[in-house]
């Protein structure tokens, strides 16, 4: 092959070279290319699936809120029940502390026993089982009996043996109680008219005593009997029509309504009285629960609220406020001039009180065991730590209760002591707890929006509050008895429904006041109410009556003597009989829990 050749031929070769280079580059290029799109569509599904993935987690979390709202709305369905810890919750602290704690106690009490006591425990022994028998309780000897006699005739009365007439010698007694139903009387008042003889002029009349109503048809007891029925027995108007009829006589339930706003407009003043009595308490309990009313010319009921303040052992009064929403401004109007404790929920509404300095907050400790109990499915362990802390707190207060019981119905005990225990026995534990709460707060492993967050969050948000119960022995680890005084007017609501208008829910607020003051002080509520609707009609003119039409505190003391506790001195025989048995059956239920939850412990 000659020159020319070889080189044409290398001149091939190269294009073929260069050929091959650009297909491989191409290739090269292409592969580039697609492997660019596999990886932004590997990209892409690694978005697709970490979208997918918050949004499977979102959907789990948002599941699992609904089921704990779902188990928070059976629970409220189904009513309350206990939040019964495991006791084995209660193993992870030693018990040492509380038996230590109970026996100092018994020592203290069985010091202060005097020897009194000892004649009474002999005669108690020595009391023979007859003066107790069991069985039914011989009925009251007081009420009325109408004697029904069964005889034989003659003919039965003949003896089988000799034919004589068998003579009686003995009767066999049994005796049932029957009911009749109520009656009205009706009081016949008659004004005697006196003239001039002489002259045939000069006619004067005998003047009535002051009525309720005036000119109005219920008498004392009458009036009494309504206003207790609605809100002491939560029996709406139109079924008290019902019963009125069917005992005599028809009275609408329009009539009725008119008759409990007087009745409100005369007791205003004497529960105005009790307001400002309340206000000198060293602690007050509220809280405030919903009522419905009525909107007029919509016929849509808009939610209001009822808000119960009760005061301590000194004034033991309930006085209810109604306002047409839970702002801040209903408390805050009603406790203006207080200086004291106040023992409330978490409600931010009452920081407004407290932010003068007059006014030192309690918070409650049930509410906040709810708040660990709600949390108790997403992590067991902490959760008992906080129960069993809490349980244990609790405990103690059980012990001081027995160990210092209630001298009287309106609470009474020696403070002074139950302070001093406290803050030995209760001091201590909360110091530990409030460590621990410090150390596990800030674990990541805790969602920020979890209910465990919530429950941390909340205890440390009110730990001053919820320490400061044991400041004073006065002071309660709970707000339980404002929580009774807002379930009178929560049964209420479930009968009558809704009140009609601002008016009614006033009134209805002074009607409750009424009501839970005469049980907050073991007054029989008829006699009591019968006695204020007698007598204060006498008081119209007076000072009490001038300062509460002008919306003034009523200062004055002209109407103390119709308040229940100091009244119920004077007549000691309408003492409320069953609300002790009452408090004594739920003493007696305690102690059975308490002896049973012991017992449990010492199994485990």
């Amino acid at each position: 092959m000659d020159a020319a050749e070889l080189h044409a031929e290398n001149l091939r070769l190269l294009r073929e070279l260069e050929q091959a280079k650009s297909r491989c580059d191409s290739y090269l290029a292409e592969q580039e290319a697609y492997r660019t799109e596999q990886e932004a569509y590997r990209s892409m599904q690694e978005a697709v699936i970490a979208e997918y993935s918050a949004s499977l987690d979102e959907k789990k979390r948002q599941v699992s809120a609904l089921e704990r709202r779902i188990m928070e709305l059976i629970r409220q369905i189904r009513g309350s029940r206990q939040e019964v810890i495991d006791p084995s919750q209660l193993m992870l602290f030693s018990l040492d502390e509380l038996q230590e704690f109970a026996a100092e106690l018994e020592q203290k009490n069985a010091g202060q026993e005097s020897a009194a006591d000892e004649p009474a425990a002999s005669s108690s022994e020595s009391r023979s089982p007859q003066q107790n028998p069991a069985g039914r309780r011989p009925l009251p000897a007081h009420l009325p009996r109408e004697v029904k006699r069964y005889e034989l005739d003659e003919a039965d009365r003949r003896c089988p043996c000799c034919g004589e007439v068998r003579q009686a010698f003995a009767v066999e007694p049994s005796e049932q109680l029957e009911y009749v139903p109520g009656y009205f009387k009706v009081i016949r008042h008659e004004r005697v008219k006196y003239a001039c003889k002489g002259c045939q002029e000069q006619v004067i009349v005998a003047p009535k005593d002051p009525q309720p109503i005036e000119k109005g048809l219920p008498a004392p007891g009458l009036a009494a009997h309504t206003t207790l029925s609605k809100f002491g027995d939560h029996m709406p108007l139109y079924r008290q029509e019902d019963i009125l009829s069917r005992v005599g006589w028809t009275i609408r339930r329009s009539t009725l309504c008119g008759w409990l706003f007087d009745l409100a407009s005369l007791s205003g003043p004497l529960v105005m009285r009790m307001k400002h009595l309340l206000l000198q308490s060293s602690v007050i309990h509220t809280d405030d629960t919903k009522i419905k009313m009525l909107q007029p010319g919509c016929g849509v009921c808009k939610e209001a609220k009822f808000w119960p303040y009760l005061g301590d052992w000194l004034h033991p009064y309930a006085v209810y406020d109604f306002t047409l929403d839970r702002s801040r401004h209903g408390p805050r109007n009603f406790l203006s001039d207080y200086h004291g404790y106040l023992q409330a929920d978490a409600y931010t509404g009452y920081d407004c009180i407290y932010a003068p300095g007059n006014v030192k907050e309690v918070a409650c400790w049930v509410h906040t065991r709810r708040y660990w109990w709600n949390a108790q499915d997403l992590d067991q362990d902490r959760v008992n730590v906080a129960l069993s802390y809490i349980t244990q707190l609790f405990q103690i207060e059980d012990q001081l209760r027995q160990a210092y019981p209630a001298r009287n119905v309106q609470g009474e005990r020696d403070f002074a002591a139950i302070a001093e225990a406290r803050q030995q026995h209760s001091g201590p534990i909360l110091d530990r707890f409030r460590r621990w709460l410090d150390d596990e707060s800030g674990s990541s492993r805790i969602l920020p929006k979890s209910p465990l967050r919530t429950a941390f969050t909340y205890t440390l948000n009110q730990w001053e509050a919820l320490r400061r119960y044991i400041e004073q022995g006065y002071l309660s680890m709970d707000n339980n008895t404002s929580e009774r005084l807002c379930k009178i007017s929560a049964i209420g609501r479930k009968n009558y429904l809704f009140v009609g208008n601002e008016r009614a829910g006033q009134a209805a607020a002074l009607h409750y006041s009424m009501v839970s003051s005469a049980k907050a002080n073991g007054v029989d509520g008829f006699g009591w109410l019968r006695a204020c609707y007698e007598g204060l009609p006498n008081y119209r003119g007076g000072e009490a009556f001038r300062q509460y039409e002008a919306g003034e505190p009523v200062t004055s003391d002209e109407l103390d003597g119709y308040l229940p506790d100091i009244w119920l001195r004077s007549h000691p025989s309408h003492r409320w009989e069953l609300g002790n048995v009452r408090l004594k059956e739920r003493e007696s239920a305690d102690r059975r829990k308490r002896q049973k939850r012991l017992s449990r412990l010492k199994r485990q």
